[in-house]
């Protein structure tokens, strides 16, 4: 994107706009075969739209972390693509100096072990959605969701401040930070996913400011790890939302799989921990931290501040994780199998059933198959083309899985 400097000169933009003006090259032709061989860490070739692009140089630039890359290389990426970018056309400006080549004519656009017709539907859906403008944002719908939060998190620190820090009125805020925790959460899974403003850059600035400033994490930490849980759902050990530890380990393949899951773990400390010290998160993580000690230390202490907060964080992680993994656990785990967009994301997701209370407790996640496979559709769209989406799954014979929200939270334990 426009907003994301790449070392050593000019903006990414510029840059883009340079090469693009080099002289074109005659593209030569690759087989499948030949592609797939090229799905290496050193090594990764990928196909959109027919065209093959080598991204090994490339792939440490790239804004959504070099691991998405990685997960796809060797593969039809055109679907993933369109689903990650809103707006293909500035990414073409990236794509064009790392253009190689094409298929070969005789060569069908997916793999030969993808359902071709499931493909062509899929994306006749996709561009019908767009006609029906449904990736267009309701900005005032988001601006409820963020008013609702400050609401709270004002509301909390105006009690205390009047009432006093007694246990009953602990207790109470204790819930207000909590609500409020875990619809920021929300709110910044929208950011991050590009489906508010029409712009990136405005995207990513609020999103820092709700998952920095209010909640206290880092963007680029999450943005890395959630791109490659889209790309890879279910996908051990790609998915890394499906890699627990050495301790919890679900499904067939992960326990006889956990030395892997230890080395991709230590790789991923290395990479994300040792490799990069993100001073801009850093900096947005300490306001969180310094407006809790300005509002909350008067009336707790340091100690006391701080037990509240992480008291707070550990009823929100609970609320956050049933509601992010009821959808997924219960579903199809499995390696690598290479299967189309459709199927990949319809197999390892489910619905919960919609309500006033389903879709505020959740954030619309109960829309889950609607979010994966249309990842920067605004939440608020989601019930409109889950009718689409069910039909498409009925016409190809994929299960479209809907639950009631009490069996969908058991189903996790089962």
């Amino acid at each position: 994107k426009e907003h994301f400097p790449i070392p050593g000169g000019l903006p990414a933009r510029q840059e883009a706009n340079a090469k693009c003006g080099l002289p074109s090259k005659s593209l030569s032709t690759y087989t499948w075969q030949e592609i797939q061989r090229h799905n290496q860490k050193t090594d990764k070739w990928l196909v959109i739209n027919r065209k093959v692009y080598d991204v090994t140089g490339w792939a440490d630039r790239h804004p959504g972390g070099r691991r998405v890359l990685n997960h796809c290389a060797g593969e039809d990426a055109t679907d993933v693509f369109r689903a990650m970018h809103p707006d293909p056309d500035i990414v073409q400006l990236y794509l064009k100096p790392l253009l190689i080549g094409e298929l070969a004519p005789e060569e069908p656009n997916q793999e030969r072990n993808k359902n071709s017709q499931l493909v062509e539907d899929f994306q006749e859906l996709r561009r019908t959605l767009e006609t029906m403008n449904m990736f267009n944002a309701n900005l005032g719908f988001f601006f409820l969701h963020l008013a609702q939060v400050l609401i709270l998190e004002a509301l909390a620190w105006v009690i205390v401040w009047h009432f006093g820090s007694g246990w009953l009125i602990t207790i109470f805020i204790y819930f207000l930070l909590t609500v409020a925790q875990a619809q920021d959460s929300f709110l910044q899974h929208d950011l991050g996913h590009l489906s508010v403003f029409k712009k990136s850059k405005w995207n990513r600035l609020m999103q820092n400011f709700v998952i920095g400033h209010l909640k206290g994490f880092s963007a680029k930490w999450w943005n890395n790890r959630h791109s490659q849980h889209h790309v890879k759902t279910n996908i051990y050990p790609k998915d890394p939302d499906v890699v627990f530890g050495p301790f919890f380990v679900v499904g067939d393949l992960q326990p006889v799989k956990v030395c892997l899951q230890i080395l991709s773990t230590r790789e991923m400390f290395q990479e994300v921990v040792l490799g990069k010290v993100y001073t801009f998160d850093i900096a947005w993580v300490s306001t969180f931290y310094i407006r809790y000690f300005i509002t909350f230390g008067p009336f707790y202490g340091i100690f006391g501040t701080l037990v509240l907060i992480y008291l707070v964080k550990l009823l929100e992680s609970l609320w956050v994780a049933y509601v992010t993994q009821m959808s997924h656990i219960p579903m199809k785990m499995s390696t690598e199998e290479n299967q189309d967009w459709f199927s990949s994301q319809v197999l390892a997701t489910c619905n919960v059933e919609q309500s006033f209370f389903n879709d505020w407790f959740t954030g619309h996640l109960n829309f889950q198959i609607e979010h994966h496979l249309f990842p920067t559709m605004p939440r608020h769209n989601y019930h409109k083309v889950a009718p689409l989406v069910k039909s498409l799954c009925a016409k190809h014979g994929l299960p479209y899985v809907n639950k009631p929200i009490l069996k969908a939270f058991g189903d996790i334990i089962r």
